[in-house]
């Protein structure tokens, strides 16, 4: 393998700057950086494939698109030959978290770029419930160092469900309106307490309001089934895409409302196929429409890739591959309003671009960026230097107290041998839960789980400001069958810890070790340590290489399965169990809580 180029990686030149460059090099009076001949061009534009093309490319720009760039060509411009191969437009995730993937901003993009994708559009709301506007700032200059292009936008919902949980920081207007200032901010992120915009809820629609007067997009995150007036008057609220749709009907009627609908496929959840029907099958324009993966597993990025997953996905279910891929590129450029910076192979965008052999299993030989080779044949080219974080984002978890087996127990109703209780209940690659009920065992005055019938035990564990508070409750769906218990201080949104167990020393073990390593995942059976995964950032990433983490958390997943867990991705469902935003039951720091009433319940019936 060659060794990587060393580069140093600027913002890249404006439009303006280089456009007398650009006209120059389109007229042959200037010769171009780059010029790639004889390639078909996928124009997402007109929807075509354009044979026998040439594209020159100078100041990280496209600077002419068409049959004969020859005048283009001089004595320092480097040419290649495509040799019938397509020309794509780099790939965009419409909608991601960083942090999901385990791994820095650096690394992530380490890890994508070799699958061809050039643009993110990512949303920090992790480290914003940890760290508040610090965590966002964090991140957002770590993306502005990065060779393709990483815009943030600001958290909306941090904590997500304000009463229903209590978050490491909290955000609201002022501090919307003062990252809206920031160069690389490009929206709200997701708009997840859509109870409070449809009730006209003061901080929401403050922060709505600062984004729009920035002239900035507004994310949404409508995670209900209900179409009727709460989803009309969220739609009223001004939010302007969702990705939490997980039906046919759910794409229509967002894109019916002027929204975009952003169909997802991340590690854990497979919503294209049950939406894209609005398109292949109902018909609907395809221009509304946009791809991204939302959460990405490390794991599936080194193995199975980002957005070119996604798009082969899109095209195995139907799709056109052109249609696939403009969902992934110029939809996504403008619906940010960046259709003149990328999204598509077109004078004056940014030059990233992929040389694609095969266009519907999207066979990626060589990935481009802003005119720079930055992957071939899946392997990266350039050395990205590594970015350090400061100690104030180490050392977040605490505990208040070392935990005990005891700190588990859940004490029964008094006077009852058998104590019906609410279950969460995990659904297999979604994101929402069932509320469920079963009956349990009461011994000595401790309500017992039910192995047998899968119901085992769940604890959030407060982990921001060292209370030493647990909260206990039931879960089922995980299908462990032997003593363990798994702990993570990754916990959608508000990143107390959850551990989910079947043996409560095996929970207390788990816990204890992730507050001594600064955070992470891990896995515990009968006093043995199976798997660890160490988060020291914020408690949410790994200051580790992508690779090292994803080989990690396979050993994680091993271990899952060793202890009878069979599902897809099941740590993405467990960092879910605490997301009070999305039905029907989670649970959090305040109890056990009903997303479908918004509303804390009791755990027994």
């Amino acid at each position: 393998m060659p060794a990587k180029t060393k580069t140093s990686f600027h913002k890249p030149a404006t439009w303006s700057d280089v456009a007398p460059l650009l006209v120059d090099v389109a007229m042959g009076r200037q010769k171009a950086d780059l010029v790639v001949r004889n390639g078909r061009w996928v124009n997402v534009h007109s929807g075509e494939i354009i044979p026998a093309t040439d594209i020159a490319i100078a100041g990280g720009r496209f600077a002419y698109c068409g049959p004969d760039a020859s005048h283009a060509i001089g004595e320092g411009t480097r040419v290649v030959d495509a040799a019938g191969r397509y020309l794509v437009p780099g790939l965009c995730d419409a909608h991601m978290h960083v942090e999901s993937g385990m791994v820095t901003v650096t690394e992530f993009c380490r890890a994508v770029i070799p699958h061809g994708t050039t643009s993110m559009f990512i949303d920090p709301h992790e480290i914003a419930n940890v760290l508040g506007l610090e965590g966002v700032r964090l991140m957002h200059d770590e993306a502005t160092a990065q060779p393709v292009n990483v815009y943030v936008q600001m958290p909306s919902c941090v904590p997500s469900a304000p009463g229903l949980e209590n978050a490491g920081a909290a955000l609201g207007p002022k501090e919307v309106n003062e990252a809206m200032a920031w160069d690389n901010i490009i929206g709200l992120g997701e708009v997840m307490n859509f109870p409070g915009v449809a009730a006209n809820d003061a901080t929401m629609r403050g922060e709505i309001a600062a984004t729009v007067a920035a002239g900035r997009t507004v994310g949404g995150h409508y995670a209900s089934p209900d179409l009727g007036l709460p989803f009309h008057g969220y739609v009223a609220g001004g939010p302007e895409d969702d990705h939490e749709g997980t039906r046919a009907e759910d794409a229509i009627a967002r894109v019916r409302q002027g929204m975009k609908a952003m169909l997802r496929l991340g590690s854990a959840w497979y919503d294209v196929a049950s939406q894209v029907k609005a398109v292949t099958e109902q018909g609907l324009d395809p221009r509304n429409f946009i791809l991204c993966t939302d959460d990405s597993h490390s794991g599936t990025l080194v193995k199975d890739g980002h957005m070119d997953r996604v798009v082969r996905h899109a095209i195995a279910q139907g799709l056109n591959p052109i249609t696939a891929i403009q969902m992934a590129t110029l939809n996504t450029a403008q619906h940010f309003r960046l259709e003149r910076e990328l999204g598509s192979i077109a004078p004056g965008r940014l030059a990233d671009f992929l040389i694609v052999s095969d266009l519907a299993a999207l066979t990626i030989d060589e990935v481009y960026g802003r005119g720079v080779r930055l992957a071939r044949n899946g392997q990266l080219e350039i050395d990205i230097p590594a970015w350090s974080y400061p100690a104030s984002a180490r050392n977040t978890v605490k505990l208040g107290h070392r935990l005990a087996a005891k700190d588990f127990d859940i004490a029964a109703p008094k006077g009852t041998r058998e104590a019906r209780a609410r279950v969460i209940g995990v659904i297999e690659n979604q994101a929402p839960t069932r509320a469920l009920e079963a009956d349990l065992p009461v011994a000595k005055g401790i309500v017992g789980m039910d192995r047998r019938n899968d119901v085992c035990q769940i604890a959030l564990v407060e982990r921001h400001r060292g209370t030493g508070a647990v909260v206990n409750g039931f879960v089922s769906g995980f299908g462990y069958t032997q003593d363990c218990a798994m702990a993570s201080t990754v916990a959608h949104d508000s990143h107390h810890m959850i551990v989910v167990g079947t043996n409560k020393q095996d929970m207390a073990a788990a816990a204890n070790r992730l507050g001594q390593v600064g955070g992470g995942v891990i896995m515990f059976s009968k006093g043995k340590e199976l798997a660890l995964v160490e988060m020291p950032i914020a408690g949410l990433m790994s200051d580790e290489r992508a690779e090292i983490v994803a080989e990690k958390a396979e050993k994680l997943t091993r271990a899952m399965r060793d202890m009878g867990c069979s599902l897809n991705n099941a740590y993405m469902q467990h960092s879910l169990l605490a997301l009070v935003v999305i039905p029907e039951l989670r649970i959090s720091d305040v109890g056990i809580v009903d997303v479908t009433q918004f509303a804390k319940v009791d755990l027994f019936v």
